[in-house]
């Protein structure tokens, strides 16, 4: 269910819901948290289809703040024409029409919003200036806020007037313009609820790698190798946890047509322990002295690493030290 809201105000928004809930028996107190997305037009349907799939594990009112620009433009174009017809013509009376109120909205339900309910706000003028205004009638009482931002986040999340609201904000630096100028401001500005999806794309290489090293016998590693496509973000996040927790120098072998890691290898004395994926779903991992053994990594979707950031919602300490240290150590 669909239903556009043209001109409108929160207040009749947020009462359409209450009518809706009403209307279908269901009420609001399931939502687990509010999820705030900041996206254009372009970027907005993929958005909710992410924020849909995230639902279905996390219920939850997904607030979708799309600034219509395409209005801004058009108003001043015809605010130009309108100045030069006034110039020409002073009798015509510019006051003419019904009040706005720079705001058009719309409401999903049911199988077009997941497990939960999603609200699109359209602000133009004045309005684009004053997200916390338009969202804060609409959160969901009690529960958490999440802000995120799919492909380009403010330089300093923590003092967006969106992200101040939240208690944890999602950033995903390698879909933005510029991954490493991203992920550079977003380090200098990073407060402990600040967490970035290049960094959860690694959870199962960074799992695995652990629960290898953590298999007799315990050899200290003496070298570290990284294969993977080049200018890749999350690689340049794993060579910084390696490089931070193993205490050695990490070399980087950039392998064409790859699209995510495709191999780390570990040396020690008794020889190499590397975690291979040669193909998009399944990842080969050799001991010294064991048989080779294939297990299932397929790449992390951003669905998948969404979920489980709203799973944890708390501080990353890891994700903490590496962005505020090992970044610095392989920078070096």
């Amino acid at each position: 269910m669909i239903i556009d809201l043209p001109n409108t105000r929160t207040r009749e928004i947020a009462h359409k819901i209450e009518q809706l809930h009403e209307e279908r028996g269901e009420s609001a107190t399931g939502r687990v948290l509010t999820l705030l997305i900041s996206a254009d037009d372009s970027e907005l349907e993929h958005a909710l289809e992410v924020a849909n799939a995230a639902s279905r594990e996390h219920p939850c009112r997904v607030i979708a703040i799309v600034p219509d620009t395409a209005y801004q433009a058009d108003a001043s174009a015809d605010a130009g024409a309108k100045a030069m017809e006034k110039t020409d013509n002073p009798a015509v009376d510019l006051t003419d029409g019904p009040a706005e109120s720079n705001l058009n909205a719309q409401v999903r339900f049911g199988a077009d919003a997941g497990a939960g309910e999603i609200i699109i706000l359209r602000p133009r003028g004045g309005l684009i200036n004053h997200p916390d205004t338009l969202v804060i009638p609409l959160l969901v009482p009690d529960v958490p806020v999440v802000a995120w931002w799919p492909t380009n986040p403010p330089s300093n999340p923590s003092k967006d007037l969106m992200g101040a609201m939240a208690r944890s904000r999602i950033t995903d630096a390698m879909r933005s313009n510029n991954p490493e100028a991203t992920i550079e401001r977003l380090r200098r500005n990073w407060t402990p609820e600040d967490i970035d999806l290049s960094w959860t794309r690694l959870t199962v290489w960074r799992a695995m790698l652990a629960s290898m090293l953590d298999q007799p016998p315990h050899l200290p590693v003496t070298a570290v190798k990284v294969t993977g496509p080049k200018e890749f973000l999350p690689m340049d996040l794993l060579c910084a946890w390696l490089r931070l927790k193993l205490s050695v120098n990490v070399d980087v072998e950039y392998v064409d047509d790859a699209e995510a890691v495709t191999g780390v290898y570990l040396t020690r004395a008794d020889g190499v322990v590397s975690l291979e994926r040669p193909h998009e779903d399944q990842a080969l991992i050799s001991m010294p002295g064991q048989t080779p053994q294939a297990i299932s990594v397929p790449v992390r979707t951003i669905e998948d690493c969404l979920t489980e950031e709203l799973r944890r919602i708390d501080p990353d300490e890891v994700y903490a030290e590496v962005i505020n240290k090992g970044w610095d150590l392989i920078r070096h």
